[in-house]
């Protein structure tokens, strides 16, 4: 479950929790060193306000945190795999980014029973197992049917998506369900760097595989052993 992510660049800022762009911090190593230290102090709030499901009461503070990082990142908390939460700190795979998502998860803590942290958007365990709400329509991840063509030589695939609601939704919330459930299935690195062409399929074409079946070719494509829940 998704509490709350980051603004994007180009989404209106609220006001209640706007605060001027921060500098580009020069040195990675040191503004990854800010943020831990920043989220030691905050992690008694962090860990009350989602203990009491109000995880808007820590959101401003969390998103200067991860300003302090670079003010371009973006953040999330998850139910974690291996623990209760998760926090992501992503670059959306901007390589310009990476340098500072490689300080931050560089000098992250041991995982422990309650947090797990991540530079990337991580895959679902099963996604096959998830419905998303998206106004009146709930949109079960196990009905999606994928078709992939795969380029052996560039190591990529095109893949075209395809459920049976995607027709009746507006146009931003089928762009949005057309990414989401790639995402989910192999997590944003891995369909940054395996995924080429992405289309929406309103109408089911033929020879369509299922998320889990699109997980194990991308994985061993890549060269990763097709197993569940894994970074």
């Amino acid at each position: 479950m998704r509490f709350f992510r980051r603004r994007g660049r180009d989404e209106p800022a609220d006001p209640r929790t706007a605060w001027p762009r921060q500098e580009v911090p020069a040195e990675p190593e040191a503004a990854a060193a800010a943020f831990w230290r920043q989220w030691f102090a905050l992690l008694p709030q962090v860990n009350a306000a989602l203990g009491d499901r109000e995880p808007q009461r820590i959101e401003h503070e969390l998103c200067r945190a991860v300003a302090l990082v670079h003010p371009d990142l973006h953040f999330s908390l998850e139910r974690g795999q291996r623990a209760v939460y998760a926090l992501v700190v992503s670059g959306q795979e901007d390589p310009g980014l990476r340098p500072y998502t490689d300080a931050w998860k560089a000098a992250a803590p041991e995982e422990d029973a309650i947090w797990e942290y991540h530079d990337s958007v991580p895959p679902v365990p099963d996604p096959t197992e998830v419905t998303v709400n998206l106004g009146a329509h709930r949109i079960p991840l196990g009905e999606v049917r994928v078709v992939a063509q795969v380029d052996q030589a560039e190591a990529v695939v095109d893949v075209a998506v395809h459920h049976p609601l995607l027709g009746e939704l507006e146009e931003a919330a089928r762009q949005a369900m057309t990414f989401l459930p790639l995402d989910a299935t192999l997590g944003e690195r891995l369909a940054a760097e395996r995924l080429r062409r992405v289309e929406t399929a309103e109408a089911e074409p033929s020879g369509t595989i299922s998320l889990l079946e699109l997980r194990d070719l991308v994985r061993r494509l890549a060269g990763h052993e097709p197993v569940g829940g894994a970074d």
